[in-house]
């Protein structure tokens, strides 16, 4: 086995830098569906950029990498003891070489591992199967789709469709509140792993084992086959879209399996997974740990782009307006965008997630933030021999997490604009319109594309917070992001939820009898 190490540090960056080609053909066949020239035109044809981006820098295609997750399957007599302890080696030195961020944080003091090794992390779970060779499977699914996951115990209500029971059109109807309930905070367009049954631990272990099957595949069991083929359908109907800005795609995937359960528990668990679907598997030789096939289609070219016409075509549209501002940025400037615009930022603006804000309600911050941005992105970093640091991924993370705080921080430093994802509550709403300023929605995953807008790193502080969680000041070139919530009470975002869950009821009658 004295290959294994090195096949499982190639099967890291693969997952972490390239898409496989069952899923780049669901997004070359969203870009087609999307009417050209929209918000969710633009958004797609952004994150097909990032795509290319990431296989030809060898890059994480996002920033999140999320939790490594490994399934792996290994002939009777083989010592898990030795290759566990060579994934941990494997992952580490992934993290050093800025193919995975650091990812594991101590849940009780918050300090980051720094190689993403810890308590639980990474996950590997091993299995005994007749056959000789070894299969390793790997899912790279950030946290930003991992908090919209949803399990529902049946009987229940649901906002929307009304009452779910136990029995198909009940778990119908569960899916496609799940649906809903996502929005564009998991990085919508996405994809859903489905588990029927089991208790609340082994449903979600379930439901996230379902997106490990293609995205092409066929469902053997005929009423799940048939639940899927609903599913796809219907869920586009909604209106979410790319991100959640609207449009006609909004699901790429969806995948059932179900178990036995116990009769007095009823259990639907769906697992969320954003557009930037990495996962990847190899067979490995058992007796050198050779690789000796990809799963996956690894290294199969689809191109996503669709041709330089079709993407300029898709950039084109009179919904947008382009706006160009330079921090630090003043009220008056803030009060004439609307939501729709297109914001282009150059100058200096500053990172900041949850430990940064959860500090700044009571403390000062250590630079002035006056007419300034503050990047909700937890980016990848990477120092080099003089001590320098470079920023190697930097997509945004999801926003309403800081609701808590956003609106006070706003206020207290005179913050005119917030860059993040999937916006943000009516608590924020109120202090742009109070206070003069504007969140701009980035468009999730894309860690690439916005990386090469980060021009340098002019400083850093908190560094104790770990690199995720530090404050970075950061010089930006042309970073575009587009107005989702005004200075007006505006707010694309409540919009679409209101309009999807009017859509949503739709849904409500029973479809399987």
């Amino acid at each position: 086995m004295r290959h294994f190490q090195e096949s499982v540090y190639r099967l890291i960056v693969e997952t972490s830098t390239n898409l496989p080609g069952d899923v780049r053909q669901a997004i070359r066949k969203a870009r087609e569906l999307e009417d050209k020239g929209t918000r969710a035109a633009l958004s797609l044809s952004t994150i097909a950029n990032n795509i290319e981006m990431a296989e030809y820098n060898v890059s994480p295609i996002c920033q999140d990498t999320g939790m490594p997750t490994f399934i792996i399957h290994v002939p009777v007599g083989a010592n898990q003891i030795v290759m566990k302890q060579q994934i941990y080696e494997a992952v580490k030195r992934a993290t050093q070489d800025s193919k995975l961020r650091p990812n594991s944080v101590d849940s009780l003091t918050g300090a980051n591992s720094g190689d993403n090794l810890g308590p639980g992390t990474p996950v590997i779970h091993f299995e005994q199967w007749e056959r000789d060779d070894i299969e390793m499977k790997l899912i790279l699914k950030g946290g930003g789709c991992e908090n919209k996951n949803i399990q529902y115990s049946l009987p229940a209500e649901l906002e929307g469709v009304g009452k779910a029971g136990r029995d198909l059109d009940g778990i119908r109807k569960c899916i496609m509140h799940a649906v809903y309930q996502a929005q564009g905070q998991g990085c919508s367009a996405g994809f859903i792993g489905v588990g029927i049954g089991g208790d609340r631990t082994t449903g979600y272990e379930l439901a996230k084992q379902q997106l490990f099957r293609r995205v092409d595949d066929v469902n053997p069991v005929k009423e799940l086959r048939q639940l899927e083929e609903y599913v796809m359908e219907n869920a586009n109907k909604l209106g979410i879209g790319t991100m959640g800005f609207g449009g006609e795609v909004t699901l790429l995937g969806c995948k059932i399996g179900v178990m036995n359960r116990l009769p007095a528990s009823f259990f639907v668990s769906v697992a969320y997974n954003c557009w930037a679907y990495r996962r990847q598997g190899v067979i490995l030789d058992a007796s050198t740990g050779e690789i000796k096939e990809w799963q996956y289609s690894a290294g199969e070219k689809v191109d996503v782009t669709l041709g330089e016409a079709e993407s300029a075509a898709a950039d084109q549209g009179g919904e947008r307006r382009q706006v160009v501002l330079q921090t630090p940025i003043t009220e008056e400037q803030i009060r004439e965008l609307r939501v729709g615009d297109v914001v282009v930022i150059n100058g200096l603006i500053h990172t900041g997630r949850d430990a940064l804000h959860k500090y700044l309600m009571d403390h000062d911050s250590p630079v002035d933030l006056n007419g300034s941005v503050i990047y909700h992105c937890g980016p990848v970093m990477q120092k080099d021999e003089n001590g320098e640091w470079h920023v190697k991924a930097a997509g945004p993370t999801t926003s309403i997490r800081e609701e808590p705080y956003q609106g006070d921080i706003l206020k207290k430093f005179g913050i005119r604009a917030v860059i993040g994802k999937g916006g943000m509550g009516p608590k924020t709403l109120k202090a742009l319109q109070e206070h003069g300023a504007v969140y701009l929605n980035a468009i999730g995953g894309a860690a690439q594309y916005y990386a090469q807008c980060l021009k340098k790193v002019e400083g850093v502080d908190f560094m104790e917070f770990g690199i995720p969680e530090a404050m970075w000041h950061l010089q930006t070139e042309g970073f575009a992001a587009i107005v989702t919530m005004d200075s007006h009470g505006n707010s694309l975002h409540a919009d679409v939820e209101k309009d999807s869950l009017e859509k949503l009821a739709q849904f409500k009658e029973p479809v399987f009898k």
